[in-house]
């Protein structure tokens, strides 16, 4: 059980937990958004009154295009309101913070004999063994 603990109280298990809660709430706005408000502008071009019962029928089959509709737009809503309100500020912010930060030093060297990459402090390189400044 103490693994078990250590594992579901990790930052990301409840992050991610967090992060679902959030999706499915903000799923159902944005369908509702495109149900209520887009939807019916839609339909108002189309000619139907509501645009969830756009059908075709083919061959006795109803092949239900208006929900369909319905999804592809609640998911574009979805990805570009995720996209613009959440990984473009979180993007941002980023930058900013990591603007003032130097280069990290580098680890690696290269061998002027053999363009291998070498380790900073040595003194033969590792491939062709020939020596380093």
């Amino acid at each position: 059980m103490k693994g078990f603990r250590q594992f579901i109280f990790r930052g990301n298990v409840l992050d991610l937990a967090v992060a679902v809660v959030m999706g499915a709430a903000f799923a159902a706005v944005v369908t509702a958004l495109v149900k209520d408000l887009l939807t019916p502008l839609i339909a108002a071009f189309v000619g139907s009154p509501e645009f969830s019962r756009i059908a075709v029928d083919l061959n006795g089959s109803k092949l239900l295009v208006g929900d369909f509709l319905n999804a592809v737009i609640a998911f574009l809503m979805m990805a570009i309101a995720l996209y613009f309100f959440i990984v473009l500020p979180v993007n941002s912010l980023d930058a900013r913070i990591r603007r003032g930060d130097a280069p990290a030093d580098p680890t690696t060297k290269k061998c002027p004999e053999c363009l291998s990459d070498v380790a900073i402090g040595a003194r033969r390189c590792a491939f062709c063994t020939s020596q380093l400044a």
